[in-house]
This record gives structure tokens, C-alpha cells and sequence, in this order.
């Protein structure tokens, strides 16, 4: 389902209540329409005062694979969708080289809003804490428990946090399926936008590698 299709009356009435009153394990989004809804008018922590909108999931409302990355970006804050800057230019690339169609994905991130600071006319991103990535964990729950993946990839730390519920270290942690609460396989690799800062090319391009197959395998596993 992408957020871009118009949403009921009925699901922003929803969304409304949950933002107002749900607590953690009250009121819970009662459709994946209801998640897009709630995102946009969130106020479970404080990083919508400096963002534009909140940014929800887009995909298949029954893709067999989700990807979860850290929170939007600049272009992300701005244009309402996820993973359409840098970061989403190689994520597509990966995810082309590792067989798996974005059409037929959902993409989401851990933090539904852009967490950044101003240096002159830039906005630059800032890592979502804990507390954070602890409260957006109820849409992530939620886009979970409606989309059903038989597969969970986490791009980065933040978003292994917000999947696995703990630190989970990268390099560590990727190559691997873990087994999630749900029934479903969580795996690990690299965010994006941690390839494109590595200033070694040979560093960048076993990266990459890496980071397709794990992709590969995820994608794989998930058919």
C-alpha cells in the first residue's frame, strides 16, 4: 500500500484517537491505512516539530519482505516517501542486483520523522536515540503485523534496534536470519548511506558486495 493513495475518513478518525490517547499497547492501528494515517499526525515524541511530515511505509500490503531503515532524510522529509534521496539510489540498486523488485517490497523505517539540526541553509542528519526509536516502534509493530513478511532486513544499528528490540552490532550480526517473535527472519546489513561515506574505494566495493548478497539471500529466503 503506498501512503500516496487517498486515506478514509474513517482511518483519520482512527489514527486521531491513537495519537491522542493510544498508549503502547492501547488503541493499536486497526488497518495498514490507519499506520499511514497515524504517521502523519504522530506525536509520540518530539521530532515532528522540526519535520515537514511524517513518513510512512510504501509497498505491497502483502509483500514477503520488508526493508526497515533508520528514519527519512532530507528528500524523504520533504517528498513524503521513503528512501527517494542517495541512500534510496543505492538501495534500488542493490535491491535490482540481488533479484528483488522495489515494487514488490515494503520499505519503511524505524523513525517515522526526520531527526536533524540546521547548519546554515542545510538540514543535517542526527541519529534517533533509544527513547525514539522506542516509541516509533508501535507503527513499525503495526506495519508489521498487517504486511506479515516472511522476512525483516534492518539497514544499520537503528533500524536492527527498532527490529530486534536491542543493540544488534552490524558486522557482526549480518550474513545471518535471526528468528523474530512473529514467526518471521530478520536479517542485518548496512545502511545505504554508510556506503556511500566509506573514502576507500576497495572498502566501498567489498561493502557493496556484501551488502548484496545479503539482500540476495534475504530476498531468497523470503520466496
Amino acid at each position: 500500500m503506498s501512503h500516496l493513495q487517498p486515506i478514509s475518513a474513517r482511518a483519520l478518525r482512527a489514527a486521531e484517537r491513537a495519537a491522542r490517547d493510544g498508549a503502547w499497547n492501547e488503541s493499536p492501528p486497526g488497518s495498514l491505512e490507519e499506520v499511514v494515517a497515524g504517521v502523519s499526525i504522530c506525536r509520540r515524541c518530539e521530532l515532528w516539530r522540526g519535520a515537514t511530515q511524517g513518513v510512512p511505509g510504501e509497498g505491497p500490503a502483502s509483500a514477503a519482505m520488508m526493508v526497515v531503515g533508520e528514519q527519512p532524510g532530507d528528500h524523504e522529509d520533504l517528498e513524503g516517501r521513503p528512501f527517494v534521496g542517495p541512500a534510496g539510489k543505492v538501495l534500488d540498486a542493490g535491491l535490482e542486483r540481488a533479484g528483488a523488485p522495489r515494487a514488490e517490497v515494503y520499505i519503511t523505517n524505524a523513525v517515522k520523522h526526520f531527526k536533524h539540526e540546521p547548519r546554515g541553509k542545510r538540514r543535517l542528519h542526527k541519529t534517533p536515540d533509544a527513547g525514539e526509536v522506542r516509541a516509533c516502534r508501535w507503527w513499525l509493530e503495526a506495519e508489521r503485523r498487517f504486511v506479515r513478511p516472511r522476512v525483516v532486513v534492518a539497514l544499520g544499528a537503528t533500524a536492527a534496534l527498532a527490529v530486534f528490540g536491542k543493540p544488534t552490532p552490524v558486522g557482526a550480526s549480518r550474513g545471518r536470519a535471526f528468528d523474530l517473535a512473529d514467526g518471521a527472519k530478520g536479517f542485518v546489513t548496512y545502511h545505504p548511506s554508510y556506503l556511500l561515506r566509506l573514502p576507500d574505494e576497495a572498502a566501498k566495493k567489498a561493502a557493496w558486495k556484501a551488502f548484496v548478497a545479503d539482500l540476495r539471500q534475504a530476498w531468497r529466503l523470503a520466496g
